[in-house]
């Protein structure tokens, strides 16, 4: 028996896992696929409080450290159901547990067109600090209009021989200094009001086919990165939690479910801002609320 069980190893999570250590609890980390989260692929935090620069990497690096120091265990199961007992099931194991603490983050949003699924590693990627390096001098394309998309467009200008930036609207929603250091690049080609119809190839992309209001064509390009955004994961917890709309978890006084001693942090919950800050926020008030809650019980 576990007094807590944190499903997911990015910030929130960790920083969940690491307050309740200190607290003397007995925790289980649950993760599907790799620690760090988002956070990891970020090739600069320049906005966390105290830290004037770290990577992304290095950040959810040190703080797993941290949590593997004080004891913390992270087993690599993606969590499948949460039983009203608190029993959670994986795809390998049933753990019982007294608390939880929901922190699956989000997923990157899928185009959603023939072939995506089939190139996806094959020219087509969702982060580009990961993946940029395998297209040196090459020709690349991102598409999307909010932060994420220019900061990838930066980054990628450093590396590949040309960068198409296409965006299905007339104007970024990103920041308006990361549009201006775009304009200085001269690898850097805009291309508005389009959108991606098609994925031409082989074993690998060779082109996509754009479409705007006045015709449709092809770009040759060798890679794909798609950033339109997130979304969460949560069908599976619709029986002790309340979603919205767009699948986030429903909370109360930031962290709390419907359902008595299972919470829900960072990304994955109904929030106004998410942002690294928040997110571990989130962790350190869910843990303590769960610590205090089990002490008092």
């Amino acid at each position: 028996m576990f007094d807590i069980i944190i499903i997911g190893a990015g910030p929130a999570g960790l920083t969940s896992a690491l307050y309740a250590l200190r607290a003397n609890k007995k925790i289980l980390i649950l993760e599907a696929k790799a620690y760090g989260g988002q956070i990891i692929n970020a090739n600069k935090i320049e906005n966390y409080p105290g830290i004037q620069e770290i990577s992304g990497f290095d950040f959810a690096t040190n703080l797993y450290n941290q949590v593997k120091k004080l004891g913390g265990e992270i087993r690599y199961e993606p969590v499948i159901k949460i039983e009203q007992d608190k029993t959670v099931i994986t795809n390998k194991n049933k753990y019982h547990t007294k608390a939880i603490i929901i922190a699956t983050g989000v997923e990157n949003r899928k185009l959603n067109i023939s072939n995506e699924q089939k190139y996806i590693g094959k020219g087509i990627s969702y982060c580009a600090t990961c993946d940029g390096n395998f297209y040196k001098d090459k020709i690349v394309a991102v598409y999307g209009g909010g932060n994420t998309a220019l900061e990838d467009a930066i980054y990628l200008s450093d590396i590949a021989k040309t960068v198409y930036l296409l965006h299905r609207r007339d104007q970024f929603r990103g920041e308006n200094k990361y549009i201006e250091e775009l304009k200085q690049k001269n690898n850097v080609k805009f291309i508005l009001n389009s959108t991606i119809i098609a994925i031409n190839g082989n074993l690998t992309i060779d082109s996509i086919t754009i479409k705007n209001d006045f015709e449709e064509k092809n770009i040759p390009i060798d890679g794909l990165f798609i950033a339109i955004g997130q979304m969460p994961n949560n069908r599976i917890f619709t029986n002790v939690v309340d979603l919205d709309e767009f699948g986030y978890i429903k909370t109360t006084n930031d962290v709390y479910t419907k359902t008595k001693g299972i919470y829900a942090v960072g990304d994955t919950r109904v929030k106004i801002l998410r942002q690294l800050t928040t997110a571990v926020s989130d962790g350190s008030l869910a843990a303590s609320v769960a610590i205090k809650e089990l002490e008092n019980n």
